[in-house]
């Protein structure tokens, strides 16, 4: 009876004005080749955040699958980025806020 692990990119949605990346990745286990457990866990990409002087920083996306890094460079474009970094400055809470 030889049990496995793996891992793989069950779902990826791109979603909302910013092109918000989301991931479901599934653990599955398997025994002698047949599936006997699936789990899920998932989390969000955006395509940067502020710095101190309000410029958009790049999320570092090298440590996403290769399938995940093609579609974040897809569709966060220059507009999308210029897009998103005037959406967080304009919603940026001041000292004290």
């Amino acid at each position: 009876m030889a049990l496995s692990e793996r891992f793989e990119n069950d779902k990826i949605e791109v979603v909302g004005a910013y092109k918000s990346v989301q991931v479901r990745k599934a653990t599955i286990i398997e025994r002698d080749g047949v599936e006997i457990s699936r789990s899920f866990h998932r989390h969000a990409l955006q395509c940067g955040a502020l710095d101190d002087s309000d410029n958009l920083v790049d999320t570092d996306i090298s440590g996403e699958d290769a399938d995940v890094q093609a579609i974040c460079n897809a569709v966060w474009t220059t507009t999308v980025k210029d897009a998103y970094k005037a959406f967080l400055i304009a919603n940026k809470e001041g000292p004290g806020e």
